[in-house]
């Protein structure tokens, strides 16, 4: 399915919550620039986010290891701040922030609030959007699916990390990510799943 048959389907009036899922190296990033850019060609208002900046400081990141699956599915991101400063303001029509942490830096940080008018939308990409305390969140969401073997690929191409899914360095992420299939499913929960490989 391409970016603009996704476009077709999605609603479009009001303040809409769009969440693109996948794990690392699905090509959440592109594909969530690109069907922007279609939204935006069509008229429409887009807000683009990413889960990517809210992570939780290092050492809460890292608090059961640096090696840790449960460490990575748990601990990586600070959804409270998530849907505290973006998710609900946005869908309430109330100023919003699109960060609340600089992975860079590993400082909180406090963007200037934004605020847009109806009818927009708010497109984000990020693992992990199926999770609990997300998925009533969405008024759309996808999920991009592709196989360890070419995601993980894509990343060591991408980053120069390996690109063996098996590899000891690459546990903590690939099982990270299999402990969130198991646990909520992700395919099941979202609108719709696509062959992103």
């Amino acid at each position: 399915m391409t970016q603009d048959e996704v476009a077709d389907q999605m609603p479009v009036e009001g303040l809409v919550r769009v969440g693109v899922d996948g794990v690392d190296g699905a090509g959440k990033t592109t594909y969530c620039d690109e069907l922007a850019s279609i939204l935006r060609a069509r008229g429409h208002t887009v807000v683009r986010a990413s889960v990517d900046d809210f992570h939780h400081p290092r050492a809460h990141r890292w608090q059961r290891g640096r090696t840790s699956p449960e460490g990575f599915f748990l601990d990586s991101f600070d959804h409270e701040r998530f849907t505290a400063d973006l998710l609900i303001p946005f869908a309430a029509g109330l100023p919003f922030r699109r960060a609340s942490h600089d992975l860079a830096t590993d400082a909180y940080v406090t963007p200037p609030a934004e605020s847009v008018p109806a009818p927009a939308i708010l497109l984000v990409d990020g693992i992990f959007l199926h999770r609990d305390e997300l998925v009533e969140h969405w008024d759309f969401s996808v999920f991009l699916d592709v196989p360890f073997e070419v995601s993980v690929a894509r990343m060591g191409r991408r980053d120069g990390s390996p690109t063996d899914p098996g590899d000891p360095r690459n546990r903590r992420y690939v099982e990270g990510q299999r402990l969130y299939f198991a646990k909520c499913d992700p395919a099941a929960r979202a609108t719709l799943v696509i062959d992103n490989s």
